[in-house]
């Protein structure tokens, strides 16, 4: 069986990479949201936090071995994630080694981040400028970048499509 395509929009929390993701989903025949704080949300229920019972492996390491799983299965997927510190970037390599993967790059300047994380109310004010001391800082290659405070949304989908039917997998 064929390998499910996996697109990685990499950004920092409120860089617009669940939007662009959705969006990417209802023109992309075939693929599937995966995102990293669906998945932390399924992480959290299993748990009992008050108490302190924790699963003590980091999110992350189930996560990628779902990744892999479903493109194992030929399942495509628009994943939303964010590479956050080394752990989790050595363990997407480790995990993800081989596979048809195409990176995407998502920017967002600093002051727009702080506002976004505002707006929204779930997100811990300066999440995103704490992770902007790693995400993007590391070499990372990117098959597209796109800036969702620049450009506008459809903008950002469209240099993605273009740029996925150029790079085959």
């Amino acid at each position: 069986m064929e390998k499910g395509k996996i697109i990685l929009l990499n950004g920092v929390s409120s860089s617009g990479k669940s939007t662009l993701s959705r969006e990417l989903v209802a023109v992309l025949p075939h693929y599937f949201h995966f995102s990293i704080d669906d998945y932390d949300y399924i992480i959290e229920k299993m748990e009992d936090r008050q108490e302190g019972k924790l699963i003590p492996i980091p999110t992350e390491y189930y996560f990628h071995r779902n990744i892999a799983m479903f493109s194992n299965s030929g399942v495509n997927l628009v994943v939303d994630h964010i590479l956050h510190d080394q752990l989790t970037l050595k363990d997407w390599f480790e995990v993800l080694n081989g596979y048809p993967v195409f990176y995407v790059g998502v920017h967002c300047p600093v002051e727009e981040l702080a506002r976004r994380e505002l707006a929204r109310g779930d997100r811990r004010i300066g999440q995103s400028k704490e992770q902007l001391l790693f995400v993007h800082q590391n070499d990372e290659v990117y098959d597209v970048e796109v800036n969702t405070f620049i450009e506008q949304r459809s903008d950002c989908v469209n240099k993605i499509i273009q740029k996925l039917n150029v790079k085959a997998f």
